[in-house]
C-alpha cells in the first residue's frame, strides 16, 4: 500500500521509502495541519538536495539546520522547537539504532515492546507512539503479536481516529470529521 499522508505525489513517494521521514513527519505532526505535517521531511531533504537520514541531520549545525527549516515556506509553524526536536530525533535513533529507524520494529518482539521503544524517541509520547504504530500495522505491514492492542483505539479495524487510516481524501475527511466530533464532546463535558 503506498502511503497517502501529505496529498503530494513526491512527499508521499519520500515516506513510502524513508522510514526515517516518516518518523519525521509523524514528529512534525502537531499544531499544523497533517499534510504539512507529512509534507516537511520532502521539503527538507528538497533543501538538502536528497533524501535525509538520521545520520546527516543528527550532525548538522543547529542553527543551519533550524535556518533550513526556517526557510519560506518554513517547514513548521515553529521552526526553532521542532528544529531541535527532529535532530535529537536523528540523535537517538544514530545511537540506539545505527542510525536505521526501521531497527526500531525490525526485531520487536511484541506491539507492547514496539510502543515502548517508539515512546521512548524523542519527541513521541505515549499518544505519538501509538498511532505511529498503528499506521506501521495498517499501511505498512508491520504487525508483531498484540499490536493492536498495544495501538490502542488506533489500531481499531475499520477506524478513523489518526493518521494511520488516511489512505485517500475520502479516509482524511473521515478521520478530520471524527477529530471534529471528538473536540465537540470534549468542550461538551
Amino acid at each position: 500500500m503506498r502511503i497517502q499522508l501529505a496529498q503530494r505525489s513526491e512527499a508521499n513517494e519520500l515516506l513510502g521509502r524513508s522510514p526515517f521521514a516518516l518518523l519525521v513527519g509523524m514528529l512534525l505532526d502537531q499544531q499544523i495541519p497533517m499534510e504539512w505535517a507529512f509534507t516537511g521531511p520532502y521539503t527538507i531533504s528538497e533543501r538538502l538536495g536528497r533524501d535525509l537520514t538520521a545520520q546527516e541531520v543528527a550532525s548538522y549545525g543547529p542553527e543551519a539546520f533550524t535556518a533550513l527549516l526556517a526557510d519560506k515556506p518554513a517547514v513548521h509553524r515553529y521552526p526553532k522547537s521542532m528544529a531541535a526536536r527532529i535532530q535529537q530525533l536523528a540523535a537517538y535513533i544514530v545511537e540506539h539504532y545505527d542510525g536505521r529507524p526501521e531497527n526500531i520494529w525490525a526485531d520487536a518482539a511484541d506491539g507492547q515492546e514496539l510502543v515502548k521503544r517508539l515512546i521512548a524517541l524523542p519527541g513521541y509520547g505515549k499518544q505519538k507512539a501509538q498511532i505511529f504504530l498503528a499506521l506501521l500495522g495498517k499501511q505498512l505491514g508491520v504487525q508483531p503479536s498484540g499490536w493492536r492492542e498495544a495501538a490502542g483505539l488506533y489500531g481499531e479495524e475499520g477506524s478513523y481516529r489518526s493518521v494511520a487510516d488516511v489512505v485517500d481524501a475520502d479516509s482524511l475527511a473521515r478521520v478530520r470529521a471524527a477529530k471534529q466530533e471528538a473536540k465537540r464532546a470534549a468542550k461538551g463535558q
